[in-house]
């Protein structure tokens, strides 16, 4: 089977995390692509978050740096999924590096983009219930691993502020 690399990123801001109406899957998804030729995840996640939605961002550190200087270090995803592809064409997989970001220091919180973009919180995350979805427009509750994945950024993007305030 072919794979594709592809990077996503679930931004945390202010107890919430971005979400996107992907039009074509019919769902609530994180900004994110495919990683290009000669491009790293990191940078990719990043591309792809300030092609969807204009917002700039930061991948939040989750392993230390190590003290050398050669070689360079890319800071690790969360997670890496592989999921099959719903899109046109040959049937194919990606394997994607799941990051958790936040806004970059003196960022824009809305994002400028054509689809469908809201920012869900916790209780919402935690009830999935399409109810307490409904203030984003989200008429359904969302996939399994967009619902974990989102709560599990809010908890660690907000773990590491804490850790780097003490």
């Amino acid at each position: 089977m072919v794979r594709h690399f592809t990077a996503t990123g679930f931004i945390v801001h202010e107890q919430k995390t971005l979400l996107l109406w992907h039009k074509r899957l019919g769902m609530w998804v994180p900004p994110g692509g495919h990683v290009e030729s000669n491009e790293d995840p990191a940078s990719a996640v990043l591309r792809e978050i300030r092609e969807e939605t204009g917002l700039e961002t930061e991948v939040v550190s989750l392993a230390r740096a190590f003290d050398f200087a050669y070689p360079g270090q890319i800071q690790p995803p969360y997670t890496i999924l592989l999921e099959d592809s719903p899109e046109t064409g040959e049937p194919h997989q990606h394997i994607d590096f799941i990051y958790f970001c936040r806004l970059a220091d003196g960022a824009a919180s809305e994002p400028k983009c054509d689809a469908g973009a809201c920012w869900v919180g916790s209780d919402a995350l935690t009830s999935n219930d399409p109810k307490d979805l409904e203030a984003c427009g989200l008429s359904s509750p969302l996939a399994q691993d967009v619902q974990a994945l989102a709560l599990a950024a809010i908890e660690v993007v907000n773990c590491s502020r804490e850790q780097n305030r003490s």
